[in-house]
């Protein structure tokens, strides 16, 4: 392929230092490409909180809206930013080899955080997971990209902030006080990246196919169809993470009320053959066991 590529992201410091990773890959296979960076409605308004803001599409909407223009040939996401069903006429053309999936604590200090510390997070899911463990402790909202959500540690009312491992992976950032949170079940595709292109866009869709990460689309696949399965159009605390050794996936699922008070999850195997659908089976085991009635609880409180 002879022509430059036109990589779109939006213009946080990890997405643009994912949409370089994108771009390393392509150069290695001597294709030329530049970055075209695009404001997302998620990146600009920065004071409503996620949840109330929809959270499905709100980073990558700009992006697709790019594609379908012509201006850009593919965009970059982190995968748990983009919704289970792309917007008409675009394709999911690659994923790349995961990364680190879990959330971290990120805390102000040494001391334990229990009962009544005070957490910031901007998500449901991890806002839910913790009330689930810690029922008294206190939540807080969290916007901003990666450099403005560390600078909440600098409220003296603030005990920790949860964050994704990944992203501070990739920006080398490092504290003094964090700890892995592996009881936390994290969002489906959390640590993977996704590239979209147009359908029509043959040869992009080939190009991409050739460094798209066959292990990782499997897992996150899974993960994606149970959300979509429980979702059903409305935002709700979900987590999700398939792994793969020896041709067997283990998957764990949880949903959960938004106070974290309920929670209801699952844990299964399968052959990587036996795969298709397997998601939204374990869904469906979720949904039959008191998921419905919860999902319509939660479609109550969501604005």
């Amino acid at each position: 392929m002879t022509k430059t590529i036109r990589i779109g992201t939006r213009k946080s410091p990890l997405a643009i230092w994912q949409a370089k990773k994108v771009q390393e890959i392509l150069s290695a296979k001597q294709i030329n490409s530049v970055l075209i960076e695009i404001s997302s409605d998620g990146d600009n308004n920065q004071n409503t909180p996620l949840y109330a803001m929809g959270i499905t599409g709100i980073f990558t909407k700009s992006l697709d809206i790019a594609l379908l223009e012509n201006r850009i040939d593919i965009a970059v996401h982190s995968m748990k930013d983009v919704p289970t069903i792309l917007c008409d006429g675009l394709i999911q053309a690659a994923v790349l080899k995961r990364g680190l999936s879990q959330d971290i604590l990120i805390k102000s200090s040494n001391a334990f955080i229990g009962d009544h510390g005070t957490i910031a997070t901007g998500s449901l899911r991890r806002a839910a997971l913790w009330k689930n463990r810690f029922p008294k402790s206190h939540i807080i909202e969290l916007r901003g990209n990666v450099q403005t959500r560390l600078e909440k540690l600098n409220n003296p009312k603030t005990d920790g902030i949860i964050m994704a491992a990944a992203g501070l992976e990739r920006l080398g950032i490092i504290q003094k006080y964090q700890e892995s949170l592996d009881w936390m079940i994290p969002a489906p595709a959390q640590g993977a990246i996704m590239v979209v292109c147009r359908f029509e866009d043959r040869a992009i869709q080939a190009l991409c196919a050739s460094f798209n990460h066959g292990p990782t689309d499997l897992c996150t696949g899974v993960e994606r169809e149970f959300l979509k399965t429980l979702e059903g159009g409305c935002t709700a605390p979900i987590g999700a993470l398939a792994k793969i050794e020896a041709n067997i996936l283990s998957f764990k699922g949880v949903l959960l009320s938004v106070d974290g008070r309920q929670k209801l999850d699952i844990e299964e195997q399968c052959h990587i053959d036996n795969i298709a659908l397997f998601g939204r089976q374990c869904a469906d085991k979720i949904l039959c066991n008191g998921g419905n009635a919860l999902m319509a609880e939660i479609k109550t409180q969501m604005p």
